[in-house]
C-alpha cells in the first residue's frame, strides 16, 4: 500500500494562513498597545497643560475681582476679551527678560481658550466648582434680646477642578492650602 502525497497547494495554504495569523498576532500585541500607549500619554498631558491653563485663568480672575468663578464660559471670554488679561500676558518679567504670560503653551504648540472647555479624550466639559460658605451672626444688646441677625455669604474664595477622565484635579474646596496646588505635582 502506498499512500498518495499531499497536493502542494494545501501545503502553500497552510503556510499562508500561518503567516497572516502571525501578523495579526504581532499587530495586536505589539503595535496596538504602543499606540494605545502613545495615546494615553497624549491625553493626560494635553489634559494636564488645559487644566493648568485654567488654573492660571482663574488665578488672574481673582487678581481682577477678588473671588473665583466656576463658569467656564466666563472665563474664556475673560481670557479673549479683558484687556487686565492682555496686558499680563504681554508683559515682560524685568529680571529674566521672558515674556510672563502665565499660561503654557498645548501640545501642538500655542495656546488657544476655546480648548479649555473639554477635555481632550472624551470630550466632555471639565468639572469646575467654586465654594459657597454661609456665616451667621447673631447680635444681642445687654438684655438679652436678639437685635439682629447677620448673615454674610462668602462666595468663591476656593475653587476646585477635576478631569471626568480622571487626569488629575487642581485645588480643593474644602482645605485652603491646597487653593492652586494639583494632584499631579
Amino acid at each position: 500500500m502506498t499512500s498518495k502525497p499531499e497536493p502542494w497547494y494545501i501545503h502553500a495554504i497552510l503556510y499562508l494562513i500561518i503567516a497572516v495569523l502571525v501578523v495579526v498576532l504581532i499587530k495586536v500585541a505589539i503595535i496596538d498597545p504602543k499606540e494605545v500607549v502613545k495615546a494615553e500619554k497624549y491625553n493626560r498631558t494635553e489634559s494636564r497643560l488645559r487644566m493648568t491653563n485654567i488654573k492660571e485663568a482663574e488665578i488672574l480672575w481673582f487678581k481682577k475681582f477678588g473671588t473665583f468663578t466656576d463658569d467656564l464660559n466666563k472665563l474664556v471670554d475673560f481670557i479673549k476679551h479683558d484687556p487686565f488679561v492682555d496686558s499680563v500676558r504681554k508683559a515682560f518679567d524685568s529680571l529674566t527678560r521672558r515674556p510672563a504670560d502665565p499660561f503654557v503653551a498645548l501640545s501642538h504648540g500655542e495656546f488657544s481658550p476655546e480648548s479649555l472647555f473639554r477635555t481632550p479624550r472624551s470630550r466632555q466639559f471639565y468639572i469646575l466648582q467654586i465654594d459657597t460658605s454661609t456665616n451667621i451672626d447673631t447680635v444681642i444688646n445687654q438684655y438679652g434680646r436678639i437685635l439682629r441677625v447677620d448673615t454674610t455669604v462668602v462666595i468663591g474664595s476656593r475653587y476646585y477642578l477635576e478631569d471626568p477622565d480622571g487626569y488629575g484635579t487642581i485645588g480643593s474646596l474644602d482645605n485652603e492650602a491646597l487653593k492652586n496646588s494639583a494632584s499631579w505635582e
